[in-house]
C-alpha cells in the first residue's frame, strides 16, 4: 500500500493516501497558488486524512497562515541560494498531535547540547568499504536493501521500477559496497534549477550497522553535490533515529524544526527532523 503522487494544476505536484493519513504539497506552481489550498483541503476532508504538510517558497507562506497552517521547519536560502523554503503544516485530528513522541523528543534535546562534543572528532575514511555512484544495473540490489531495511516507507522504494523512474527524473543513488556486495544506500534528490538536494534514503544492512556507513555515504554526496553546482543540502530524519541525527549534526547540518507526525515508515507514522546546510 503506497500512497499516489499527482500533478494537479499547472505543474504542483503533490502525494496523498492512507499510508501517510495525509496530504504532501511537494512542488507548488506560482499559477496553482490562489486555489491550491482549497483543492488540498477538499482531498484531505473527502479522505479522511489527518494532517496536510506542503514545502513552500517563502513567497507563499502567508497564503498557507492565512489558512490555518502553521511553520514547523524553514531552510533558508534553499532555492537558488536566495528563497527560503517553508514547511507548514495543517493537523485535521487531535489525535495526531496528541501522540507526540515525548521520551525521543527528550532524548534529542541532549543529542543537540552535545553537539560540540561530536562535531570536532575526525571523519576517518573506511578502507574497507568503497563508495559509489548507482546506476540502472543496480536496480534490484537497491530495492532489496530498502525491502530488508524498512517495514514501511513514504515511498515505494522497494520497487525497482519506482528507483528506475526516480533515476530518470534525475535522482542520484550511492552506494557503500564490500567484496563488490551492496551493504548501505543513499540518495540525493537534485533540483538542478533551485540548486538543492535532498540527502534522504539512508538505509545499512543490519550486520554492517555501527561501522559509519551512513557517515561515508553522506560525505562522498556532499562532494559530488559541490561538483555538480549545488547550493543547499537538506534532509527530513527521522527523530526516534538518534544514528542518523547525530550524523548530520556531525557533519555540520543545522536543525531548523521537528514535524510532527509527518511520515509512515518503519512501520508507524513519526515525527521528522529537518537539517539544512549551505555548501
Amino acid at each position: 500500500m503506497q500512497d499516489k503522487i499527482e500533478k494537479i494544476g499547472q505543474g504542483t505536484l503533490i502525494q496523498h493516501g492512507s499510508l501517510n493519513k495525509r496530504v504532501y504539497l511537494m512542488k507548488l506552481h506560482k499559477k496553482d497558488s490562489p486555489f491550491v489550498i482549497q483543492q488540498i483541503n477538499n482531498l484531505a476532508r473527502k479522505y479522511k486524512y489527518t494532517k496536510i504538510f506542503c514545502k513552500v517558497p517563502v513567497w507563499a507562506a502567508p497564503l498557507f497562515y492565512a489558512n490555518g497552517f502553521i511553520l514547523e521547519a524553514q531552510i533558508p536560502k534553499c532555492y537558488n541560494n536566495k528563497e527560503a523554503a517553508f514547511f507548514v503544516s495543517k493537523f485535521l485530528s487531535s489525535d495526531r498531535l496528541l501522540e507526540i513522541e515525548t521520551d525521543q523528543l527528550y532524548e534529542f534535546s541532549k543529542l543537540i547540547k552535545e553537539t560540540d562534543k561530536f562535531q570536532s572528532t575526525e571523519i576517518v575514511k573506511n578502507s574497507s568499504f568503497r563508495i559509489r555512484k548507482l546506476e540502472k544495473s543496480s536496480l534490484e540490489e537497491i530495492a532489496a536493501i530498502y525491502r530488508d531495511v524498512f517495514v514501511s516507507y513514504p515511498f515505494p522504494i522497494y520497487n525497482p521500477g519506482y528507483i528506475l523512474e526516480s533515476l530518470e527524473k534525475g535522482v542520484q543513488y550511492f552506494g557503500a559496497e564490500v567484496e563488490g556486495k551492496l551493504v548501505a544506500l543513499a540518495s540525493a534528490e537534485v533540483d538542478k534549477n533551485g540548486k538543492n538536494a535532498e540527502m534522504t534514503d539512508f538505509a545499512t544492512l543490519v550486520q554492517h550497522r555501527g561501522r559509519g556507513l551512513a557517515l561515508q555515504l553522506l560525505k562522498h554526496m556532499e562532494q559530488e553535490m559541490t561538483k555538480q553546482g549545488i547550493k543547499t543540502l537538506y534532509t527530513i530524519a527521522r527523530l526516534n533515529s538518534m544514528g542518523m541525527n547525530k550524523t548530520f549534526l556531525r557533519m555540520n547540518y543545522t536543525y531548523s524544526g521537528t514535524l510532527i507526525k509527518n511520515t509512515n515508515i518503519a512501520g508507524k507514522i513519526e515525527s521528522m527532523n529537518v537539517y539544512y546546510k549551505h555548501i
